[in-house]
């Protein structure tokens, strides 16, 4: 069992606004053995960090490790082999920017989780919801206007992000479908969205019953509801219903926000990927009549921050990001930290998000007992949010799960 000292780090992990004392940190075999000053071993390879920052790997809690193309109707039409082969791309290349875990809101299914778990390839560790659930004309309702064929409701390819149900008893099958297939939690979209063809930003998804249906249905099986919401009357409606994880929720009200941090939801902003469909996204397929969507919900991404933050409304980190768009997921950090202190924003990668994905105390943090999922950084964050960008540029060492994914020299 291999086993690593790394001595003088200085930890940065969202709880404090400043980082502390040097310390050392224990790892043996995957697990964080122990944490502190005066920490010793005679069988440990010793890495002396000299005071750089260390921090616990970053967790992106709404990704779509399958969406290789950004144009999603064209995705979910491509082969299962060939979304496969990108995904793995995808996925090698945010471990590479230090997220050691993600959470997949959409697409992927236990067969890429499993193959993650198996450890063959240079991947995060993976949470999934399989596919998400969308009413006919929904989120995930590709088909277009003119398209009358009947929606699949059987197999669905990888490719897809999700799957079309309507009705008590179609929500339900699919929902525990999708936790027989080896979902952690469920996602549904319960509001328009900018990369379907048929709903506006304004159409609400599912009846108050059918939401209601599928909160009960994840409740029995001892997890949780993430929706897909941007506009506040969407959101405070799933809110209500039970729903637990809020995506985007770029037009959230201030008494909407108090209702679900009351409730103890936690909202998953996910403002960097508005810039890139703007900017990028026409370039690299992105419908037309998807990008003119983008700006009813780009402008109010940053009021949402001071709004939600106000209501004491917890946020975990997101990107949603498409197609060669990934490589952007990291700029998030530096969006957030245009309206929220710096431990705030890199809180939202850490124990908040960890706590989302009920993972508690096993990731997010620098603690005995934790998965040893480490990164260092060069420079202190708390001080330049932006040395978590640039593609791990500024991270000389990578860890998962006790072994090094990157170990460049230290200066």
């Amino acid at each position: 069992m291999a086993s690593t000292l790394f001595t003088n780090a200085r930890i940065v992990d969202g709880t404090a606004p400043e980082t502390g004392a040097p310390v050392s940190v224990l790892v043996e075999g995957g697990t964080i053995r122990e944490v502190g000053k005066s920490v010793t071993s005679a069988k440990a390879k010793v890495v002396d960090l000299k005071g750089k920052t260390l921090m616990p790997g970053l967790i992106d809690a709404h990704v779509h490790v399958v969406a290789g193309v950004a144009d999603l109707g064209k995705n979910a039409l491509l082969p299962d082999s060939l979304v496969t082969a990108r995904s793995f791309v995808i996925m090698r290349e945010m471990l590479l920017r230090g997220f050691t875990t993600v959470r997949d809101v959409g697409g992927a299914d236990f067969g890429l989780k499993q193959a993650t778990e198996e450890g063959h390839f240079p991947t995060p560790r993976l949470v999934i919801s399989g596919k998400a659930l969308s009413q006919t004309g929904g989120h995930a309702d590709f088909r277009g206007r003119y398209d009358d064929r009947a929606a699949v409701t059987d197999r669905h390819r990888l490719g897809a992000l999700g799957r079309i149900c309507d009705g008590l008893d179609q929500v339900r099958r699919a929902a525990r479908e999708e936790m027989k297939g080896g979902a952690d939690f469920i996602k549904i979209m319960a509001n328009g969205g900018c990369a379907s063809p048929t709903d506006p930003i304004h159409f609400l998804g599912f009846s108050v019953s059918e939401l209601e249906a599928i909160v009960e249905e994840a409740k029995m099986a001892g997890t949780y509801v993430s929706a897909h919401v941007y506009t506040d009357e969407a959101i405070r409606r799933c809110v209500e219903a039970g729903v637990h994880s809020l995506e985007h929720c770029n037009l959230i009200q201030a008494e909407t926000a108090k209702l679900a941090a009351s409730k103890g939801a936690v909202a998953v902003p996910t403002l960097v990927t508005y810039d890139k469909l703007v900017s990028d996204g026409p370039k690299l397929g992105f419908p037309p009549d998807s990008v003119a969507k983008v700006d009813i919900v780009r402008s109010a991404g940053m009021e949402s921050l001071a709004i939600m933050k106000k209501a004491g409304l917890a946020m975990a980190y997101g990107s949603d990001l498409l197609g060669e768009m990934h490589r952007y997921q990291s700029e998030e950090f530096v969006i957030r930290g245009r309206a929220l202190p710096a431990h705030e924003v890199i809180a939202s990668a850490t124990h908040i998000a960890a706590k989302l994905l009920k993972l508690e105390g096993k990731i997010g943090t620098v603690a005995a007992g934790a998965h040893a999922d480490l990164i260092v950084v060069d420079g202190d964050p708390l001080k330049d949010l932006s040395l978590l960008t640039r593609q791990g540029k500024h991270m000389p060492l990578i860890m998962k799960g006790g072994a090094f994914v990157k170990r460049a020299s230290l200066n």
